[in-house]
């Protein structure tokens, strides 16, 4: 017997003027990741889609008045699920037995060094490696606003996938270290400042000497 999805499959927080946290209660804490919503003049941001079991475009509706560009920041199934929203039809009537997560159209593949341009703010593509091979982070520094993916969260870091790699987790950790942080976005947990962000990164590198 099919469970229905809960009526408010969503909840948000308004974290500044531009700045709106998405997330999912009703997943397991471990594949509850943060979704992004950043408001530009001319696009809108958002930064990964969680599992994809409801609509998240549907959630954002009374923010999304312009183009968004949609960027995952790594290809994890609990960052990548609603992605397909920005470029095709949504399904209905899902139930938990039927949930599959939907592939999504790439319509541009971002490398070091790359401009997410909103208009009045530019992102730079960072490439962060060692959780995964592709996993990037959007830095904005006229702010020292990171948004990190799974690269830095406050909370267990987890390096030892299938797909990780535990030395270029280090060196990820290492360019953290010297980037002029005020606030980190993460995929998971609270955002915190960059004393924060030099305390996990520290104690992970000594970890893992």
């Amino acid at each position: 017997m099919g469970f229905p999805i809960a009526g408010r499959w969503f909840e948000r927080r308004r974290i500044s003027d531009d700045i709106t946290l998405f997330w999912e209660p009703h997943v397991i804490e471990l594949m509850r990741c943060n979704i992004w919503h950043v408001r530009g003049r001319d696009r809108d941001l958002v930064v990964d889609t969680g599992m994809g079991v409801a609509s998240l475009v549907d959630a954002m509706d009374d923010l999304l008045d312009k183009p968004v560009t949609a960027v995952a920041t790594h290809g994890h199934g609990d960052h990548v699920g609603g992605h397909h929203e920005f470029v095709t039809a949504l399904p209905t009537g899902m139930t938990l037995e039927s949930f599959r997560q939907r592939p999504a159209k790439v319509s541009r593949r971002v490398v070091e060094g790359d401009a997410i341009d909103l208009g009045d703010r530019q992102f730079e593509v960072l490439h962060l490696p060692g959780h995964s091979p592709g996993s990037i982070g959007s830095w904005e520094g006229a702010t020292g606003t990171l948004f990190s993916g799974d690269a830095i969260y406050d909370g267990p870091l987890l390096d030892e996938l299938a797909d990780s790699n535990i030395v270029d987790y280090c060196a990820t950790m290492q360019r953290l270290l010297e980037l002029p942080v005020e606030v980190v976005h993460g995929g998971h947990d609270p955002s915190f400042d960059r004393h924060t962000l030099r305390r996990i990164a520290s104690d992970y590198l000594r970890r893992r000497a």
